[in-house]
């Protein structure tokens, strides 16, 4: 394994980015439209699957564009758990796991022919699980910041982050202001994200209420090709970002969500304004549209070839 600090800023620490959760296996059949029609048999193209899901895909992304990574996670004792791993060691992610009693976490994501997609998340693992103090701890103290999957064992590294100091950030994925599972996560993190799909034209608002009700400081909802928007405790109302054109034709939005974190958390640990950080958020995820999965993953000199 190679140096895992990044290159752009003092090495105090043993990693830029400490990722916890979200590793798995996906698989994505590709549909002429969404809704699929109701028939017992459809024809599609050859269904592909890969190693991916959110915690994964920030880990391969970050350290793709050259931060030092540590990903901590479960995972089973199982085939799609060989393939994880192997997926994370090719992408050079110094990556450790604890055996998953429920197996390796999976994923079916049907993808119509402009990008668009619908997922079906398995939410195998059993209640209460926990992963221990002491295999967190070291690489949480080290770390520059935190990135927690909404998996539900993260949550209870919390009260560890807020002693250590570390800034922490999550992805509520398409959460819309209300179901309790993410909520923990949304008024805990100092830097948010999520979906404006989930909350449609209440997106707003749900901005609004994490910075008001939590200890967020930065709050983005993404919009696919609708851009972002950008909301602060100093500027609590939405700023838009444009969308960045992909430098491709789209094949797949999976995994671009994630990318678009990827980027913005390399302006953040790079010492970038919130716009910029947002516009490299936006130039990521785009790019990562131009690829099957987790393929597309943009380095570090594509990523700021257009950069002010």
């Amino acid at each position: 394994m190679t140096d895992q600090r990044s290159d752009d800023g003092p090495g105090r620490t043993a990693h830029d980015v400490l990722v916890v959760g979200g590793s798995g296996v996906d698989t994505v059949v590709r549909v002429d439209s969404l809704p699929v029609p109701l028939a017992d048999t459809v024809d599609v193209s050859a269904i592909r699957e890969w190693p991916g899901h959110t915690g994964g895909n920030v880990a391969l992304g970050c350290r793709a564009l050259g931060l030092g990574v540590k990903f901590l996670d479960f995972v089973g004792d199982d085939w799609t758990g060989a393939q994880v791993r192997a997926r994370l060691a090719e992408g050079d992610v110094d990556f450790e796991a604890l055996t998953s009693p429920s197996g390796t976490r999976r994923a079916v994501s049907l993808v119509e022919r402009t990008g668009r997609r619908m997922s079906f998340q398995d939410a195998r693992e059993p209640a209460g699980l926990k992963m221990p103090r002491a295999f967190y701890l070291p690489h949480l103290r080290a770390a520059r910041h935190v990135h927690l999957s909404v998996v539900d064992f993260a949550r209870h590294l919390f009260d560890d982050i807020v002693e250590a100091g570390v800034p922490v950030s999550t992805d509520l994925q398409d959460w819309d202001g209300l179901s309790g599972h993410q909520r923990e996560f949304a008024l805990r993190a100092d830097l948010v994200f999520l979906s404006a799909t989930g909350a449609g034209g209440r997106i707003a608002a749900v901005m609004k209420e994490i910075l008001r009700e939590g200890r967020a400081e930065v709050v983005v909802a993404t919009a696919g090709a609708g851009g972002s928007y950008l909301m602060t405790r100093a500027a609590p109302s939405p700023r838009p970002i444009a969308a960045t054109v992909p430098p491709a034709p789209v094949v797949d939005s999976n995994g671009a969500g994630d990318a678009y974190v990827c980027g913005f958390l390399y302006g953040r640990l790079t010492g970038r304004g919130l716009e910029e950080c947002a516009e490299l958020g936006a130039r990521a995820g785009a790019f990562a549209c131009t690829g099957q999965g987790p393929a597309a993953l943009i380095g570090r000199d594509e990523l700021l070839k257009h950069a002010g």
